[in-house]
């Protein structure tokens, strides 16, 4: 089963009724609507990549952290999307956004022991991450809890403050910046072009 956009957006409203803290659903529909650009910029230069996928993954890409469990939100929204009957691929954002360069150990925050769960790791390192989640991948790092939209060094200090500094720090922070580069590439000009409010947001 596909999961739209809207569909996305209602099962987030319906979760932020429940929470105290909705802080999460505001970045996720962040991250969303970044992601909408950012595709639309790339579909308009012939890339083959589903825009109204893309945002409906922007949107529920931290949905595990419904449990308010986030140290688990990836395998919570992995579980919680397939129990809905939602097609893999739509699942599979919940494991991968956070995980860059397809390692367990390259993402933000603590040092992950890759041995806690198998087969997270096991999938994070065999899968082939689509154009959308790789993009997703990149938006998380462009939004702040709050919503808005900033560049990846600003978003990275945020984490770095809230979460602290590890021995992995230093390699997820390189990857995420090839990582933008990768999409500047593709796009030919730097992708923040598409977002003036940033500005606004230094």
């Amino acid at each position: 089963m596909k999961l739209t956009s809207d569909e996305a957006r209602e099962m987030l409203e319906i979760f932020r009724e429940k929470l105290d803290n909705p802080l999460w659903i505001d970045h996720s529909i962040g991250v969303g609507n970044i992601v909408k650009v950012i595709a639309q910029a790339l579909k308009e230069r012939g890339y083959d990549i589903d825009i109204a996928k893309a945002t409906a993954l922007g949107y529920v890409h931290d949905i595990g952290k419904y449990t308010k469990n986030f140290h688990n939100h990836a395998m919570n929204g992995y579980k919680y999307l397939k129990d809905k009957g939602f097609d893999e691929d739509y699942c599979n954002i919940c494991l991968t956004h956070s995980y860059l360069n397809n390692d367990i150990t390259c993402t933000a925050g603590e040092l992950p022991d890759p041995n806690e769960n198998l087969f997270l790791t096991n999938f994070i390192k065999t899968h082939q991450y689509t154009l959308e989640e790789k993009l997703i991948n990149l938006c998380d790092l462009m939004c702040l809890q709050n919503g808005k939209a900033c560049t990846v060094d600003k978003r990275l200090v945020d984490i770095i403050i809230r979460k602290g500094a590890y021995s992995n720090t230093q390699y997820h922070v390189k990857e995420t910046y090839k990582l933008k580069a990768y999409f500047d590439k593709m796009l030919g000009f730097d992708l923040y072009n598409l977002f003036p409010e940033i500005k606004n947001n230094l």
